[in-house]
């Protein structure tokens, strides 16, 4: 009797197991979507930086050309802080892009 009872016990947790390890291949796929769907932002992201940084050198251009004209001694620093800001976004959007994809 103590034996059937160790066999019917063995045999519920194998199934248990088994059903178990079936149920994994459903989290892969899961992740594997979820994969997919991040990635899929990236180039609408890379796009908006890349418009982000473009707006930002515009403006930046245009203050500066307002201290040139009026003499202001720092213009050179205003200049490589605008210029710095616009190669940053750039290089972080591409940086980014290539790390992820």
């Amino acid at each position: 009797m103590e034996k059937q009872r160790k066999k019917l016990l063995f045999t519920m947790l194998a199934i248990v197991f088994a059903s178990c390890a079936f149920a994994q291949g459903n989290g892969t796929a899961g992740i594997n979507e979820a994969t997919q769907m991040v990635t899929s932002y990236f180039e609408p992201a890379t796009q908006l930086i890349y418009a982000i940084g473009a707006v930002v050198g515009l403006i930046g251009g245009v203050k500066v050309y307002n201290k040139f004209s009026s003499g202001d001694p720092d213009t050179s620093k205003t200049a490589a802080s605008w210029f710095g800001a616009c190669i940053f976004l750039i290089v972080a959007a591409t940086i980014l892009r290539s790390f992820f994809l």
